[in-house]
């Protein structure tokens, strides 16, 4: 019996997919952008004609959420990411300033490696899919292996819908053989332009040391700070709905909640009047030990689990109902299992003095696990947000909103995005909602406005040691400035 090598067989598909979608790409450059969007429209549609089918083979696969939920994230992913950006210009001239003569041309990076996590895996491949291919690049699929066959499942719908708008169907492609062979090789391979990496964090720093440009997205850790002036109830209802929308696997959803200390009562009522269980002092320790794997990091089994799966894989007994659990937290860091990211209804609870207190315990939340992602609040009080966002390390505050649909584009009016940047802070190349603008590069054409003689016109004196300033700026007395600067210096 013949023996093949899968290592092997993977990093050789990994070299035909790439070839074969540079080859589509050069097609697709040729295009308009009237041609583009077809082909981007007809990914929509088809996104969301085979929405349920598609969620229900990812809950089948993974495990993961709620069906229903899923369904509304491929809906997102196809028809809510194109509605934002149908109307782009991506192809061609872009950018234009007749009075300082300049224009800018997109240019498509080319081939981009598509990292697909097992959370997101359907509706990832129809957001990516539709933003790789406006902004005129082909993109290969690494799936995570959990979710191979519905991740799969997903390409063929888009390629099939590609080809009937009349193009190269191998402009989305996937490997079928999902080794860390075959991701490294596709991250490294000379053809690869760009990776848009979503996934663990050792996938994601994997891609940044590959040597090939690329944007990955750091885990979100965000806290949701109920403010005095917070409608209370709805406020609750918000994050709740937020934090069990397909059993809180967007990381943009909450994952504590935070509030002064005279308002702790209040807001434990409520949400305990919600569906929230607070845990004792034994089962909070028992979560605890169950939610973190030996190393820190979140244990696999708890992501995209019911609060009842939760509880019975942790051996504690919960009221019929309860949809999130809830543990009280006093601290952030090791030994204290709740401040990190929990992909799944589960949330710490942390209260605090007043709002500076409370800044700073969101600051340091955030410094330790989720820095640049997402911080939400709920208030009336725009000095408070004002206050806040000047402060808190994240990319996008949510106010008066679901965290995990703001942060994605759903019920706020940033971009529709799966892949959320998370600035220099959070290790990512950006700190914006990921879309077509982040796929391109921009050629500048710039016509020249001025001779050396008209720049030379317009330079300082500097004839006597010291630079003198033009005359538009001597009311700022530049120069009796510098010299009581040079005086004391040499005085010294």
């Amino acid at each position: 019996m013949q023996l093949y090598d899968k290592d092997l067989l993977s990093m050789q598909e990994v070299r035909e997919l790439v070839g074969a979608a540079k080859a589509a790409q050069a097609e697709l450059a040729q295009m308009s952008q009237e041609g583009v969007d077809r082909i981007v429209k007809a990914i929509a549609h088809a996104g969301v004609r085979n929405a349920r089918r598609l969620a229900q083979m990812a809950n089948e696969d993974t495990g993961f959420g709620i069906v229903e939920d899923k369904i509304i994230k491929n809906v997102f992913a196809s028809r809510g990411v194109y509605e934002h950006i149908k109307d782009m210009k991506t192809i061609g001239v872009v950018e234009r300033d007749e009075a300082n003569k300049t224009y800018a041309i997109a240019a498509p990076v080319g081939v981009i490696a598509g990292l697909v996590p097992s959370t997101n895996p359907t509706s990832t491949v129809l957001y990516k899919a539709e933003i790789a291919i406006k902004a005129g690049n082909a993109i290969v699929f690494s799936p995570h292996p959990s979710a191979l066959r519905c991740i799969r499942e997903t390409v063929k719908v888009v390629r099939q819908a590609i080809a009937e708008a009349g193009g190269n169907e191998n402009l989305v492609s996937c490997i079928s053989i999902p080794t860390m062979q075959a991701t490294d090789n596709l991250m490294k391979h000379p053809d690869t332009a760009m990776i848009l990496a979503t996934g663990g964090s050792a996938m994601v720093r994997a891609a940044y040391s590959s040597g090939t440009p690329a944007i990955g997205v750091g885990p979100g850790n965000g806290p949701a700070y109920i403010e005095k002036t917070a409608d209370v109830p709805l406020a609750v209802k918000r994050i709740m709905d937020s934090k069990t929308f397909d059993n809180g696997t967007i990381c943009a959803s909450e994952q504590s909640v935070i509030c002064d200390y005279d308002m702790r009562e209040t807001v434990q009522a409520e949400m305990e009047r919600q569906g929230a269980y607070f845990l004792n002092a034994e089962e909070r320790t028992k979560l605890g030990k169950y939610i973190l794997r030996a190393n820190g990091t979140m244990n696999p089994e708890i992501v995209g689990r019911s609060a009842q799966t939760i509880a019975k894989l942790a051996g504690l007994d919960i009221p019929e109902g309860t949809r999130v659990l809830v543990a009280e937290e006093n601290g952030v860091g090791r030994g204290h299992p709740y401040s990190n990211e929990k992909l799944a209804p589960i949330l710490a609870f942390f209260t605090e003095e007043n709002y500076e207190a409370v800044c700073e315990r969101c600051c340091e939340v955030l410094h330790y696990e989720g820095a640049g992602h997402t911080f939400s609040m709920h208030t009336k009080d725009n000095k408070m947000v004002e206050y806040f966002a000047a402060r808190v390390p994240a990319s996008r505050i949510m106010i008066n909103t679901p965290s995990a649909l703001g942060g994605i584009g759903a019920s706020t009016a940033l971009m529709p995005a799966l892949t959320l940047g998370c600035g220099a802070i959070g290790g990512s190349a950006t700190s914006e909602n990921v879309g077509p603008m982040q796929l391109l590069n921009l050629r500048h054409v710039a016509y020249g406005l001025l001779e050396l003689e008209d720049i030379r016109k317009d330079a300082p004196d500097c004839s006597e040691g010291i630079c003198r300033v033009n005359e538009h700026v001597d009311n700022l007395q530049v120069d009796e400035i510098v010299k009581k600067i040079i005086e004391r210096l040499q005085s010294v």
